[in-house]
């Protein structure tokens, strides 16, 4: 659905006023109805996008509260310099990467075009509009930024706590520039698993397994933090700092999501377009609360008391699984596929754990685990989705993500490190890398 963005198919026309007009093609600027079109959805991805942007505010929230206090001020330098950065390199290589407008390099794989990306002038007439049938170019490049820096606020939070500032920062780089925007070319920009017929409306593959995928190998390289796995194999819990900012993030990147599966419709030019946003509002808005409940009460029945960090996490569980396809589900059925994922964390963070595998923050069950869970899922309220080209393009994302993200990894940790030393890990990165303190009044935890 999202090929939409960048190529530019026309959506369907509001009704004209006039049997005269319905008749005239789009002319610039005398077509009201063209230009209401033009607006209104421009206006859909300019308001999706800051829902998204504040994403970042969650994110950054969210990891705040699940680190320990002497790691804080750590996690929100990451946060804000992260989003910074994917900022920078999706405008010089990343868009034009992700969006070959059809010009092909390497037919379906890699894009022709290159060189950063353009705005429309000042002030531009309807005469000069990149996509008069459409929408402006640069509610679509602020749009769909917001879906890249995404990407990399999932890998900050699983490798919290013992990883380099300035390494992460340069994975970042390479994340946003590259990885990320090459992979959403092959289906996002006409490539050669959406000409498969692979199906993921906003990104439980695209953008959130690619996320965890990225994380995994990372924390797979990184290793655990000190102290959390003892020497008989058990699991050291490791608290984090503030619930209350956790449970805020978690709010934030709720509200956030309406942007993100809602602004993915493409279109409010007609009254299908905007039924089908309501729609999709609803259906991510029940797929979170499904996740969130199915963890509350997982939890009273596994541990016989809830757990509000598994509870916040399967609202995000949810909210990826019915990120694939969250316009075609009933609100039962979007129910039960957000309940799925709130489940597969409560299962998959100790199954983690017992691989020795540190997720600071549960980011690989969220949207690794559960991105794959929802983009399977498509098949069963979206008749045009083959299961065979689902796992078809999860394996293809997953093993292009795994060996890209690897080779940087290791190329990082070869050259410069990617690892704090241990008296820096003990003592905090707070003090180590930054030289100061989130809570400066009290003891280090």
């Amino acid at each position: 659905m999202k090929l939409a963005s960048k190529i530019g198919l026309a959506t369907a026309m509001v009704a004209l006023p006039s049997l005269a007009l319905a008749q005239d093609g789009p002319v610039a600027g005398v077509n009201a109805s063209t230009d209401t079109v033009f607006i209104l959805n421009s206006l859909l991805f300019l308001v999706g996008g800051f829902l998204v942007f504040w994403m970042a505010a969650g994110f950054a929230m969210l990891e705040a509260g699940l680190v320990r206090s002497k790691n804080v001020t750590m996690q929100l330098t990451k946060n804000i310099a992260l989003f910074s950065l994917a900022a920078i390199f999706y405008y010089l290589i990343g868009y034009n990467l992700m969006y070959p407008l059809g010009t092909w390099s390497v037919d379906g794989v890699l894009s022709g075009v290159w060189g950063t990306a353009a705005l429309e002038a000042v002030g531009v007439t309807a005469e000069a509009a990149d996509d008069y049938s459409y929408a402006s170019t640069g509610s679509d490049f602020f749009f769909q930024l917001m879906f890249c820096a995404t990407t990399a606020s999932i890998v900050s939070g699983t490798l919290a706590e013992r990883i380099k500032l300035w390494p992460f920062l340069i994975f970042t780089i390479v994340l946003t520039a590259v990885i990320y925007p090459l992979q959403a070319s092959w289906k996002w920009g006409g490539g050669f698993l959406d000409q498969a017929g692979f199906l993921d409306f906003a990104g439980s593959t695209v953008v959130h397994s690619v996320g965890g995928w990225a994380a995994l190998t990372g924390a797979l390289i990184l290793g655990p933090r000190i102290g959390k796995y003892n020497k008989e194999g058990r699991t050291i819990p490791i608290p984090g700092s503030n619930l209350t900012l956790a449970t805020l993030g978690t709010f934030i990147l709720w509200l956030g999501w309406f942007g993100f599966n809602g602004g993915s419709q493409l279109a409010m030019g007609t009254v299908g377009d905007v039924g089908d946003v309501s729609r999709i509002f609803a259906n991510t808005n029940t797929a979170a609360a499904g996740g969130a409940i199915a963890a509350l009460l997982l939890t009273q029945f596994m541990y016989k008391k809830p757990d509000l960090t598994m509870i916040l996490n399967g609202a995000l569980a949810g909210l990826v699984s019915i990120t694939a396809e969250p316009l075609t589900p009933t609100l039962g059925s979007a129910t039960l596929i957000g309940a799925v994922g709130g489940v597969i964390v409560v299962f998959a963070v100790p199954f983690l754990d017992k691989l020795k595998i540190d997720d600071v923050v549960g980011a690989i069950p969220v949207h690794l685990i559960a991105g794959i869970w929802g983009t399977i899922a498509v098949v069963f309220t979206n008749s045009d989705a083959s299961l065979g080209t689902q796992l078809y393009s999860i394996v293809v994302v997953g093993l292009f993500t795994v060996v890209t993200s690897g080779a940087v990894w290791f190329i990082l940790k070869a050259t410069m490190g990617i690892r704090v030393g241990e008296e820096d890990e003990i003592n905090g990165l707070d003090m180590a890398e930054l030289g100061m303190e989130a809570y400066p009044e009290f003891s280090k935890g």
